[in-house]
């Protein structure tokens, strides 16, 4: 469920229609109820070991710079003297100033000293071998003075990487401070990551250490890595996992690292990402796109297999089930050998060239596991994403004799085509608490099959704040999620002292069925927060059903008395989505959301057009729901359709029977509607009069109007809106 990318952003799937193996269908768990959730969320099942005080790292260190200005050298700046001398650079920005502490070091803090001639903005840099460098801090609006930074990330050497001054002169340092404590050796480059053990009782080991992978997928864009790192590394995270492997993988590599973090390093093959995405490949044939993926993947094995954050290699994503919707019956199963047959062949490459790390393949559906037991022996483990049905590929390991453990690469809540259909038609999403609930039974049915389930990454570490996201981000829009601290207290086995999220429920949406476009419709929840903080709630719009933009928009809406919401409805005809988000102000949220379907608004007065003749310059007699033939433009029925040929002019004509008084009209337009057109009407049918015009229409629903007496109403449509032809759900015309 996600995209061929190294920092992959993904989006749920549909439902497994092969046989041979449990797809996604299982239903969700029971769920546990809000109370409970909440006070398992609030109590300590652990203690926090304690650490070390943090300790001043860099006084009397070897300190170098970029420049020096006279006799102001860096070692001046790490002499712990904070009045009487000082480091100063040349007269320009994109200086430096960097600090040697000897060894390794879990960093907490940095305070700088400023003399007049400060940074505005600077970056605080990392590095185990003083070349390779990783952002941990960023300030860009320094004011001089004292800076006490806090810091998060490990590393030997600590640099300040000036972006722009504050003054006309250089940089200069009374002191520059590091507090933090020892950290020993990096791991081993390369470090030996083994499956040992046996048949039910295997484990995954690091340096000859067992490991149980606890993780997450990665969603922010590289470039961020440094910033959000910490975050994961706070959550109890060990390992993230990741899509593709390229050139712009190291930062990502880096940042994790500097952080004790591993990486399930992805390699991405077509048809990725299951049921609906991800191209097609021919794997019985095509040895050309096989001999390029095979170079590539070795390349970025030889490239990364000695880098300190590498766990192990991960080929292809979901592509034994994706392959159905390339092809079917007996050609199918021959690309499914085929393609296992290719990843086999990757496997048995990168052992040659990195027998230090182990070799996976990803997919979605364990009938997928017999064409890898058949035709990959060379994979070290199994890895599958798994939802609603996580607890079922237990199951089916232990039914189908297989002889290797597995990981689970994505799991969390039950997904969007898992879940039931609500009046709308559309899947109901779970609530908070229902998510946090899916995450918390993920993690114990994977640790319930000891000695097989060697851990999981569950989905999803990012910031999209999206249909998608809200339904599976940890932290959209960079909110902290109850699933956030769900996973958190799995990982860590508590989440005592943390500030969590408000708590939504009872969300209704009136109507639901039918809010008029451009009108009003009433949203109601009861907000809560556990821990009394003021909270403010703002209402989001998704048209992900409606026009397939999964953005969620802010919606236009006021507070009533009663404390719900009156929110606008869009213009849009169809089913949307309506998100109640309450934030607490600590960079938390509890997010709720239910559908709307936004139909034409009501017309007062009598449709003297419902039923009568209707005749139209054309109409398709097949495509898609067609027949489309005019009569049912003005049927009554908002689902029935005239549609006509695909080019310009067209018109569609209603007889009333004789001559009628009129004063409105209403067209609700499918997607296929005019940009330009205008109303006629006539007393014989063949001499006409235009009574409105329209040249920069939009689609939906047009409320005209248009007073007249007349026998025929005719729309002459003069400029199509689309490529293809005009079409209308209603024609009506109203008393």
């Amino acid at each position: 469920m996600t995209t061929p990318t190294t920092t992959a952003t993904a989006t749920a799937t549909a439902t497994a229609t092969a046989g041979g193996g449990r797809g996604r269908a299982r239903a969700a768990g029971s769920l546990v109820t809000l109370g409970a959730l909440l006070a398992a969320s609030l109590t300590a099942l652990a203690t926090t070991p304690a650490t070390a005080a943090p300790a001043l790292l860099s006084q009397g260190k070897a300190a170098t710079a970029s420049s020096t200005e006279g006799p102001f050298t860096p070692n001046a700046a790490v002499d712990g003297d904070l009045t009487g001398s000082r480091w100063a650079s040349q007269w320009s920005d994109a200086q430096w100033f960097q600090v040697d502490l000897g060894e390794r070091a879990d960093l907490s803090r940095a305070v700088l000293t400023w003399e007049a001639a400060y940074g505005k903005a600077y970056d605080i840099q990392l590095s185990d071998n003083g070349t390779d460098w990783r952002t941990v801090k960023s300030v860009t609006s320094g004011d001089g003075g004292t800076d006490d930074l806090t810091l998060s990330g490990t590393g030997r050497y600590v640099r300040l990487q000036g972006v722009t001054r504050g003054t006309g002169y250089g940089y200069s340092l009374w002191e520059f401070q590091v507090y933090g404590t020892p950290a020993g050796q990096p791991p081993a480059p390369g470090g030996a990551v083994r499956v040992t053990g046996g048949q039910g009782d295997w484990q995954l080991t690091v340096g000859g250490q067992p490991y149980t992978v606890k993780g997450v997928t990665w969603g922010p864009a590289i470039a961020d890595a440094g910033r959000y790192m910490p975050d994961v590394k706070t959550m109890g995270v060990n390992t993230i996992r990741t899509w593709g492997t390229d050139g712009g993988t190291k930062p990502l590599l880096d940042a994790a690292a500097a952080n004790g973090i591993r990486v399930i390093n992805g390699f991405w093959l077509q048809p990725g990402g299951g049921p609906g995405s991800g191209g097609c490949v021919n794997y019985v044939t095509d040895t050309a796109y096989k001999n390029s993926m095979l170079t590539a993947f070795a390349q970025w094995a030889e490239t990364y297999k000695s880098h300190p954050a590498t766990l192990m290699w991960n080929v292809g994503n979901e592509s034994v089930l994706g392959l159905q919707n390339c092809y079917g019956g007996t050609e199918l199963e021959a690309q499914r050998n085929a393609y296992t047959g290719f990843v086999n062949d990757v496997a048995k490459k990168i052992h040659t060239i990195d027998p230090d790390h182990p070799v996976t393949s990803t997919d979605a559906w364990t009938g997928a596991w017999p064409y890898y037991q058949r035709n990959a022996p060379d994979l070290d483990l199994y890895a599958m994403n798994a939802y609603g049905d996580i607890c079922g590929v237990r199951q089916d390991w232990e039914e189908g004799g297989y002889t290797k453990p597995y990981i689970i690469t994505e799991t969390g809540p039950a997904g969007e085509w898992e879940t039931p259909k609500d009046a709308n038609g559309v899947a109901e999403e779970p609530t908070d608490v229902q998510k946090a609930e899916g995450y918390t039974r993920a993690w114990n049915c994977v640790t319930g099959h000891q000695g097989v389930a060697l851990g999981a990454t569950v989905f999803h570490y990012g910031t999209e704040h999206d249909f998608g996201g809200v339904w599976f981000n940890l932290l959209p829009d960079g909110l902290r999620r109850l699933s956030y601290y769900a996973v958190k207290k799995a990982y860590k086995g508590s989440t005592t002292g943390d500030n969590t999220p408000p708590v939504i429920g009872n969300m209704s949406v009136t109507p639901s069925g039918a809010a008029p476009a451009g009108g009003e419709f009433t949203v109601r929840a009861d907000v809560r927060d556990p821990d009394g903080d003021p909270v403010t709630t703002r209402i989001f719009l998704s048209g992900n059903y409606a026009n397939g933009d999964k953005r969620l928009v802010e919606a236009a809406y006021r507070r009533n008395a009663d404390g719900s919401f009156a929110v606008t409805a869009p213009e849009k005809l169809g089913v949307w989505k309506v998100y109640v988000q309450a934030e607490d102000g600590h960079g938390n949220a509890g997010i709720e959301a239910k559908s709307v379907r936004v139909v034409a608004p009501p017309v007062a007065g009598t449709n003297l057009a419902l039923g009568r003749p209707t005749t139209a310059s054309s109409a398709q007699a097949s495509y898609g729901d067609c027949p489309c033939p005019p009569e049912r433009a003005t049927d009554g029925n908002a689902g029935t359709r005239w549609a006509s040929d695909w080019s310009d002019p067209q018109w569609i004509r209603v007889d009333l029977g004789s001559a009628r008084s009129f004063s409105r009209l209403q067209l609700v337009w499918d997607p296929a509607y005019a940009r330009a057109y205008e109303v006629q009407v006539s007393d014989d049918g063949t001499n006409w009069r235009t009574v409105h015009t329209t040249t920069d229409g939009n689609g939906d629903v047009d409320t005209i109007e248009a007073s007249a007496t007349a026998r025929y109403v005719r729309l002459q449509l003069t400029a199509r809106g689309t490529g293809w032809g005009y079409s209308l759900y209603e024609f009506g015309v109203y008393a």
